[in-house]
């Protein structure tokens, strides 16, 4: 299954706003902490290397 890149989410500005205030008492150092957590729960989740591999090249701007 190849990563979906094309806008995915229902109420995409509804899901950041919920990201952002999930993160809003937290200092940068807490908020990191959530965002490695988050991404090891939905990568647990999709379980899927090659679509993981793939999305991590592409974070690190290695498409």
């Amino acid at each position: 299954m190849p990563l979906i890149r094309t806008p995915n989410i229902p109420d995409p500005d509804g899901f950041y706003k919920e990201l952002m205030d999930s993160q809003r008492e937290m200092d940068e150092a807490q908020a990191a902490a959530m965002n490695a957590r988050l991404v090891l729960l939905l990568a647990n989740h999709i379980s899927d290397r090659s679509v993981l591999a793939e999305a991590m090249r592409i974070a690190a701007g290695k498409s």
